[in-house]
């Protein structure tokens, strides 16, 4: 969610930031541009003024003449701004550079008829600064009695202007790179404050669904409604692990109260068998349910325990492990006449070495139950090509699986239907699956060409989280 949020948050960030500085920066191109204007304003003003007084009718013996063309050469040669007197006529009173005559057409032209008409000219168009070669002309009517007799017209350079112009951006590009740094900054805290109590929830949230019923959210940071939400789901998670726990006692209760009248009966069932003729099929039949009947109880006996206990995860040598429950059950394939195959080579993991042996051998019994005489029953483990997990896969011959109880299997008293008549509870699969689980594995089932079923039981090869990690993300439990 972070990657999602926080690409967003700099781009709005980004177009504000960029907003404002265009803006900015046009301002200062502006307001740089007219203090240049304004300056030239008040030179054209000044030599305006001393042309009002240059008599027309003799130029070449009047010294205010002379004077002003004086004034306009040291101005060239201090400034290199060329200035110049213009008459209506276009005729030049005085000018520097001497040679400099008024433009026929261009900005200084229209800058020189709006001064005829009385009035200074317009601002100039704004020069920016990668306009190399653009000048900036000024023009300011010279009045006589009311009548315009002449126009000053200066054409500054603007490679100064240009500069500082540049160098203002500069200052503006560095302020908003500095500023969208600290923007950026701001976002990751943010984003990290807004969005740690909702990777913590996730945690927590995958934590029971696979089985730890006691993680629980830290609510110690974030916003108040994600706070709010933390509190709301400790206690959801606690009203469900309470209700869970009140369903485990009454079965592990209910299971325990029913052995000793279950063992009771069955005892006066055998004081009855004495007193019958030997053989009757109804007293076998009795006997047969209610030996099912206390195996039913002892399973779900385990299936509590299992779903209350914790796993205490180790490193475990799996093959060695899936090896000796092999060597365990190859007497009974053999009474069997199933060949019972294991290759099982030396790769370690993390696991309760109690539960996974437990669950091997339920999945192992299940496998020569149903495998038929003459068939072959063969254990492998090795690790998951491309995972972190390692597999004991325990592939049977025996008559398999439909998709639809394929669906089914594991499920807690399920059976399928061609098997009612073999012996079990339909109970231990679903234990399996509970001891895997809690230990951070799993069970799958598959068929097994050309027939049979493929079981795979799965055990991390990684160290799970350990406790403290876990409570220094905001996590805890209980």
């Amino acid at each position: 969610m972070r990657t999602r949020l926080l690409p967003l948050l700099i781009v709005l960030m980004a177009g504000v930031l960029l907003a404002l500085g265009f803006p900015l920066a046009a301002s200062l191109a502006a307001s740089e541009q007219q203090r240049v204007v304004v300056d030239r304003l008040d030179d054209a003003a000044r030599f305006a003024a001393l042309a009002q007084f240059v008599n027309e009718t003799s130029p070449g013996t009047d010294e205010r003449r002379t004077t002003l063309g004086g004034e306009l050469a040291s101005y060239h040669d201090v400034y290199d701004i060329r200035a110049g007197i213009f008459y209506r006529d276009n005729r030049s009173m005085a000018a520097a550079p001497e040679d400099w005559v008024l433009p026929y057409e261009g900005e200084g032209r229209r800058a020189f008829n709006e001064s005829l008409l009385g009035r200074r000219s317009h601002d100039p168009p704004q020069v920016w600064p990668w306009q190399a070669h653009a000048r900036l002309i000024i023009a300011s009517p010279v009045v006589r009695d009311g009548d315009v007799i002449a126009v000053v017209v200066t054409d500054s350079p603007t490679g100064q202007l240009r500069l500082r112009i540049l160098r203002g951006w500069l200052l503006i590009i560095a302020g908003e790179s500095l500023a969208m740094l600290v923007a950026v900054g701001a976002a990751f805290r943010l984003t990290g404050w807004v969005l740690r109590p909702v990777r913590v929830l996730d945690s927590v949230t995958h934590d029971i669904a696979t089985g730890r019923m006691n993680s629980r959210v830290a609510a110690t940071g974030g916003p108040p409604e994600l706070r709010r939400l933390a509190l709301s789901f400790n206690e959801m998670a606690d009203n469900v692990e309470e209700a869970l726990e009140q369903q485990r006692a009454f079965v592990a209760d209910a299971s325990h109260q029913l052995r000793n009248p279950l063992a009771a009966l069955l005892l006066r069932i055998e004081l009855l068998a004495m007193e019958l003729p030997e053989g009757n099929e109804e007293i076998a039949s009795v006997r047969t349910e209610g030996k099912r009947l206390s195996q039913v109880l002892d399973d779900l006996l385990d299936l509590a325990l299992a779903e209350h206990t914790a796993a205490e995860l180790r490193l475990v040598d799996v093959g060695a492990l899936a090896a000796e429950r092999v060597a365990s059950w190859r007497p009974v394939a053999d009474d069997k006449g199933v060949v019972l195959a294991g290759a099982c080579g030396a790769v370690t993991a993390w696991a309760d070495p109690v539960a996974l042996s437990s669950a091997l051998d339920a999945v192992i019994d299940n496998a020569l139950k149903f495998t038929p005489a003459g068939e072959q029953v063969t254990v492998t483990a090795e690790p998951v090509p491309g995972g972190d997990e390692v597999a004991v896969v325990v592939a049977d011959h025996g008559p398999g699986l439909t998709d639809e109880e394929l669906d089914r299997v594991g499920d807690r008293f399920w059976r399928a239907g061609r098997h009612q008549n073999v012996k079990g509870s339909g109970l231990g699969l679903s234990i399996t699956r509970v001891l895997l689980t809690a230990g951070g594995g799993g069970i799958a089932f598959a068929p097994n060409e050309p027939h049979g079923l493929r079981v795979t039981v799965t055990v991390p090869r990684n160290q799970p989280a350990a406790r403290g990690d876990r409570e220094g993300q905001g996590f805890t439990e209980r």
